[in-house]
């Protein structure tokens, strides 16, 4: 049994009351497990006629959601397929907030608060590499692990920026169709996931973690455009951080309105009168029950002891207004100029000789040059000059004496169809010893080849005289 705090549990038996037993009992129970079909990879059908097991079960409220039990002919995290971000290992119910945020094909979304990737895959997964997708994380090193997540799924149109949200509200003013705020939080929803998260738990975090969710939530709004869509979301059970932090934005945006969505088996609305609580007790002091009190029941909360899946809140909320027009607005600093075709002629003659599609066919300046380092932007990207950018769309490779040599993440987001020349990995044990660095043979014509395991593009390989070099990035490899 996990040892939960004393003032945690005082404050869930107070809210739960009677069905407070069955949500302690929870915690005796094993957390369950998931993983998320990148629909950039193949389609969930596809998936499920190459899974080594059967025992998965779908997850209600993620179309290419899966639960799945470990065992040792099944180690999701293990698998080929991982690495060739065929799927995303992600908590349940932590695929909830990027469902109803919906977005879009060629839409302009941003994840406000977006490491590790989990959300932010699933995004991009459903808009399908068209439009603008932005992701960001404030720490460094989480937007590191953010960028690693979006290279590894093979997602084209994203930019991942490691800033302050006030900075991006200088940067793009209210560009947004779609935000997502899956905001920092006290974590308790994790407890069960995450026992060390009981121990840096306390009373007067999640104070802190309320305040600063009413500045991320106002700086989100100052991020989307009217008539756009705010998706408002935690892991936590704290009244002050879920239906509190609401009210105080409804208080405070009085304009916004609270959609009420479908909720699932097992989910809960959200009680008003917990809106009023203090951090550990009721507050019963200026309770109004008109107007945005009703309001907080149309938002959705997830018990552990009522869904298969970890504790979190979420909220749907719609800004006034219409989009002025059809056509995409500009942010406020416009948008990023690319480089002349003509300065990539290394790049060109590389796409010549091993695709067969022309990655810059939708826009002549489309390609982004940092130092050596070569992107493909999204159509229209929006600029990034000023900003801590740690991708700007898809890195197509790097310069390197008078050649060019194409990067892990292009062989990622590319089809073997859309590639001249393709290795098949036709085994597990060849696939690890490629996934190791190994040095494989192979007959066929020289140049680079597109690695591929059950048709899952995995890497990249170079062949000279029947001998596949491994280019495979030694960072990943698996020794």
């Amino acid at each position: 049994m996990i040892q939960l705090p004393q003032d945690f549990m005082i404050r869930m038996q107070d809210m739960l009351g009677e069905a407070y037993p069955a949500f302690l009992r929870s915690y005796e129970e094993e957390k369950v497990q998931a993983l998320r079909v990148n629909a950039l990879k193949g389609t969930r059908e596809e998936f499920l006629k190459k899974m080594p097991v059967v025992n998965l079960r779908e997850v209600p409220w993620e179309e290419n959601g899966f639960y799945y039990n470990e065992s040792l002919d099944f180690m999701p995290g293990k698998h080929p397929f991982h690495e060739a971000g065929v799927y995303y290992i992600q908590e349940p119910s932590a695929m909830a907030p990027a469902t109803y945020l919906d977005a879009q094909p060629g839409e302009c979304v941003l994840d406000l608060c977006a490491a590790p990737g989990g959300k932010t895959t699933q995004i991009a997964s459903s808009m399908n590499n068209q439009g603008i997708l932005v992701c960001n994380e404030i720490h460094p090193t989480r937007a590191k692990i953010l960028s690693e997540n979006v290279e590894r799924m093979g997602i084209r149109n994203a930019i991942v920026t490691n800033e302050t949200p006030q900075r991006l509200v200088e940067a793009f003013g209210a560009y947004f169709d779609r935000v997502l705020v899956d905001a920092p939080c006290s974590g308790e929803g994790m407890f069960r996931k995450n026992e060390a998260a009981c121990n840096e738990w306390s009373l007067e975090n999640v104070q802190i973690c309320a305040k600063r969710q009413n500045e991320i939530l106002d700086c989100a709004d100052r991020l989307l455009r009217p008539g756009g869509r705010l998706v408002y979301a935690t892991c936590t059970f704290a009244p002050a951080e879920n239906e509190g932090s609401i009210m105080r934005f409804l208080e405070r945006h009085p304009e916004y309105q609270v959609l009420d969505r479908y909720k699932y088996n097992g989910m809960s609305a959200g009680v008003p009168l917990w809106a009023y609580y203090d951090t550990d007790c009721r507050d019963s002091r200026n309770i109004n029950t008109t107007g945005n009190y009703c309001a907080i029941e149309r938002t959705i909360r997830l018990f552990p002891h009522l869904i298969q899946g970890e504790g979190h809140f979420l909220a749907v909320l719609q800004k006034p207004g219409k989009k002025l027009s059809e056509s995409r607005e500009f942010p406020a600093n416009g948008l990023q100029k690319g480089i002349p075709i003509k300065e990539v002629k290394e790049f060109l003659q590389f796409q010549k000789e091993t695709l067969k599609i022309d990655l810059t066919a939708e826009g002549r300046e489309s390609l982004l040059n940092f130092g050596n380092q070569l992107y493909l932007m999204p159509r229209e990207m929006p600029s990034i000059n000023g900003l801590k950018v740690q991708r700007a769309g898809l890195h197509l490779g790097t310069f390197k004496k008078n050649r060019f040599e194409p990067s892990h993440a292009l062989a990622l987001a590319l089809k073997k169809e859309q590639v001249q020349r393709t290795m098949e990995l036709e085994k597990d044990k060849i696939a690890k010893d490629y996934l190791s660095g190994m040095t494989l043979n192979y007959c066929g014509e020289n140049g680079w080849y597109l690695i591929t395991f059950q048709g899952y593009s995995i890497g990249w390989g170079k062949l000279t005289k029947e001998v596949m070099k491994n280019h495979y990035p030694k960072g990943l490899r698996k020794i």
